[in-house]
């Protein structure tokens, strides 16, 4: 088992910047890659960005190429989403996840946390 925990949510303006924390514990984090997901009010989730988990590897939904950054620290046992140039449509919960292989689609992740609420306001 591996549990996650997000945090670092909130309210920001547009043009913003925040930073996601994704704290593991469990089974050893650095064997698992981890993604990044988003679900906005009314819509389903999607995917937001990916990392291998070396950290070598990283891709991103075009939706968010150029502003958002993914991090890993394996010695935290913690990954981040760096998250610039804040637009309204970034509003959703963001939730991390883990899954063996990089590159896995969202409904091959095998662990979840729970979400963090990010609002964009004008």
């Amino acid at each position: 088992q591996v549990q996650l925990v997000e945090s670092g949510g909130g309210l920001v303006q547009v043009g913003g910047s925040l930073r996601l924390t994704c704290a593991a514990s469990g089974r050893t984090f650095s064997n698992y890659a981890m993604g990044w997901f988003r679900q906005a009010p009314g819509k389903e989730r999607e995917f937001v960005g990916a990392i291998s988990r070396g950290g070598s590897m990283t891709n991103y939904a075009d939706s968010v190429k150029g502003r958002f950054t993914i991090s890993r620290d394996n010695a935290k046992n913690t990954v981040y989403l760096q998250m610039n140039s804040l637009k309204p449509e970034d509003t959703a919960v963001y939730y991390c996840a883990a899954d063996r292989r990089y590159g896995s689609a969202m409904v091959d992740y095998d662990y979840w946390g729970q979400g963090t609420q990010v609002i964009v306001s004008t």
